[in-house]
C-alpha cells in the first residue's frame, strides 16, 4: 500500500506515517497539534499540551528505540466522545517496553530513560500491543470530559 501524500483524516481519526528521524518525530507532534485544533482542542490548551507531550515521548521512543533503517513509524489518533487514544507504531519487534509493572526511574544522574514515566503519569491508561506485520504499537489514552481531560 503506498504511503499517502497527505494525512488521512476522518472526523474521529487521524493516521499518518513519518520518517524514523528526529525531524519525523517533530513533524508528528506538529501535525497532531494541527489535527487537535481542527477537532476544536485549541493550541496551547489543556488537551493539546497533554497530547503533544505524550506524542513527543512516544515518537522519540519510536525513533530512538524502534527504528529500523528504511522503515517509517505511524501515529494514529482516535477520538470518541469520552476518550482520545494515541498510538505510535514502529517496525522493531524486540525491545518492547515493560507494561506489567510501572516504568522504573533511571539512576538520578542518567540523562535518558524517563519518557515512559512521563507517559504513564500523563495518560489515564497506556500499554503495548502487537501490530499487523512486524513491530509493536505503544498506545496511551486520555479521558475527555466535555472536551477536557
Amino acid at each position: 500500500m503506498p504511503i499517502p501524500a497527505h494525512p488521512r483524516t476522518t472526523s474521529d481519526q487521524f493516521t499518518h506515517r513519518f520518517s524514523s528521524t528526529r525531524r519525523g518525530a517533530r513533524l508528528a507532534r506538529l501535525l497532531v497539534l494541527q489535527q487537535l485544533d481542527e477537532w476544536g482542542f485549541r493550541y496551547r490548551g489543556e488537551v493539546s499540551d497533554l497530547v503533544a507531550a505524550i506524542v513527543a515521548e512516544l515518537a522519540a521512543n519510536a525513533v530512538t528505540h524502534g527504528r529500523v533503517p528504511g522503515r517509517d513509524f505511524e501515529v494514529r489518533l482516535t477520538r470518541t466522545a469520552t476518550t482520545l487514544r494515541i498510538e505510535v507504531a514502529d517496525t522493531r519487534t524486540e525491545g518492547r517496553p515493560p507494561v506489567e509493572d510501572a516504568p522504573t526511574a533511571p539512576p538520578p544522574d542518567s540523562e535518558t530513560g524517563r519518557g515512559l514515566l512521563l507517559v504513564a503519569g500523563l495518560a489515564a491508561r497506556w500499554g503495548v500491543a502487537e501490530r499487523r506485520g512486524p513491530g509493536k504499537t505503544v498506545w496511551a489514552e486520555t479521558d475527555l470530559i466535555c472536551g477536557r481531560t
